[in-house]
């Protein structure tokens, strides 16, 4: 519960770990971090979106709203209405660029929390080390909204060029490109405090670091690589409370420790694509870049989409009767025939997870996994498609719960220190939360909630459907004007 004689907030400062799982918030790994939740509010049933991908969840950080309403599907899609040649790519710079000019604007179709900002004559600055399209989605109109967004990537992958020069003016050029990422995670850092929170002082400052997230991909959860990188970016946010707790306003600052969504580990792969093949169907990958000789297209993880290029809702069907055939099909999703079910026999809705957008999918995917644990001990233990990631590396993307399972804490602005609150909440209500630190209301297409304000009434819900073997259960937190998905999986 929030204080409101402590209320105000004159700033807010947003510290991203992409990917990172609360469980490994432990003082001996993490004691930044670990310290940090101790003194204020750690909202520890948080949950992330489905699909639990980093550009569907930074869009929905930054709108406070699921996919339903700001219309960013998946990491990729197909999107006709952009291109016909492939799927769009949404880390990349030109596909986002692409679908931009033929949207007139309108990739994202809800409001940011950056635009209220904007409204209200405050500034965000935003240092980031992920890809393109994530720097692009935090704060979608940063250009138009005269706001500032660094990319360590380079001046290409930031709509505010200048702001990369005026870095690499400053503080020399820009890290070489490693694994685990030590080297950005340090530039990064010393850009925030040194030059962003010193110099700039903006109304909201964010870092999106990209990590763990990396290192869970491809150096595996529990490896010594990657707890060292977990020490590492720990440290950094380590200086930058131990700044904001130098300033002399120090009392006046809000600070949100987050993560976008968790990941699992991987067990196996499958080539779905060449099976799917096999039965008569010939598809193409995203990664492929192209859908010549395609009669439907995918994307690929442990979830995904697929499109039917030809033969409409027959070839549809027998691929969703294939797949429920599976012993490796976790989840299976359509459009919507009512509350619960989807049009395909034996699915859910899409409605039900909040994926039901203009640009949804004929089929939505999600392999098999399970709470079993990996090789580290670490519980959660899945499949994943052909796809750059090696097996044993970490996947998200699904309805595992700890891949939904976030990072979201609180500091300041009247958040209570040292409280746990158990309530499911999400990252769509990081945007709503974060205007009424600074006093502002949310916009019209938000449907988070402020954290800060008493909880509204929920209710858990679950949900069951199937056909023939093949059965599926969802579980779902709903409260007033939003739902909070709290995990999924065959059964």
């Amino acid at each position: 519960m929030r204080d409101p004689a402590k209320a105000a907030a004159a700033r807010v400062v947003i510290c991203v770990f992409d990917g990172l799982r609360p469980d490994f918030i432990r003082p001996e790994l993490m004691p930044n971090l670990a310290r940090f939740t101790g003194q204020g509010t750690w909202f520890r049933e948080a949950r992330s979106v489905f699909p639990s991908m980093t550009r569907v969840a930074t869009t929905s950080i930054a709108t406070g709203a699921p996919p339903k309403v700001h219309g960013v599907v998946g990491n990729a899609f197909l999107f006709p209405e952009v291109t016909r040649e492939h799927a769009l790519d949404m880390s990349r710079a030109d596909d986002i660029a692409l679908a931009e000019v033929a949207t007139g604007g309108g990739l994202v179709e809800a409001e940011s929390f950056g635009d209220v900002l904007a409204k209200a004559g405050k500034r965000l600055a935003v240092v980031h080390t992920g890809s393109a399209g994530s720097a692009y989605l935090i704060n979608p109109r940063a250009r138009a909204n005269g706001h500032w967004t660094f990319s360590i990537l380079g001046r290409e992958h930031s709509q505010t060029p200048d702001a990369v020069d005026e870095i690499v003016a400053r503080f020399g050029a820009l890290p070489p490109r490693s694994l685990p990422r030590f080297e950005e995670i340090d530039y990064a850092e010393r850009v925030l405090r040194e030059h962003v929170l010193a110099e700039m002082k903006p109304d909201v400052a964010l870092i999106w670091f990209n990590e763990p997230d990396t290192s869970f991909h491809y150096r595996f959860l529990g490896s010594p690589e990657t707890l060292a990188v977990l020490r590492h970016v720990d440290a950094a946010f380590g200086r930058l409370l131990e700044w904001i707790e130098g300033q002399p306003d120090a009392e006046r600052y809000a600070v949100v420790a987050a993560s976008d969504h968790g990941q699992i580990s991987t067990k196996g792969e499958l080539a779905l694509s060449e099976l799917l093949r096999g039965q008569g169907h010939a598809g193409r990958r995203a990664a492929e870049r192209t859908l010549a000789g395609a009669s439907f297209s995918m994307t690929g993880g442990n979830m995904g989409e697929i499109r039917i290029l030809e033969g409409g809702a027959s070839r549809r069907d027998a691929i969703a009767a294939w797949l429920r055939e599976q012993d490796f099909l976790g989840m299976l999703f359509s459009k919507a025939r009512n509350e619960v079910e989807g049009e395909v026999e034996g699915s859910f809705a899409l409605s039900l997870v909040d994926l039901d957008h203009a640009r949804q999918p004929d089929l939505v995917y999600v392999l098999r996994s399970g709470d079993e644990p990996d090789s580290y001990g670490n519980p959660g233990l899945g499949l994943l498609t052909k796809f750059d990631v090696p097996v044993g590396g970490g996947m998200h993307g699904g309805l595992n719960r700890h891949e939904l399972n976030t990072v979201l804490a609180v500091r300041g602005g009247g958040f209570e220190p040292g409280a746990k609150d158990v309530c499911a909440c999400g990252i769509i209500d990081i945007g709503p939360t974060v205007l009424g630190l600074l006093g502002l209301s949310p916009a019209r297409t938000m449907l988070g909630r402020n954290l800060a304000l008493p909880a509204t009434e929920q209710r858990t819900r679950s949900f069951e459907t199937g056909a023939g073997g093949f059965r599926q259960r969802l579980e779902r937190a709903d409260r007033k004007g939003s739902r909070i998905i709290l995990s999924g999986a065959r059964g």
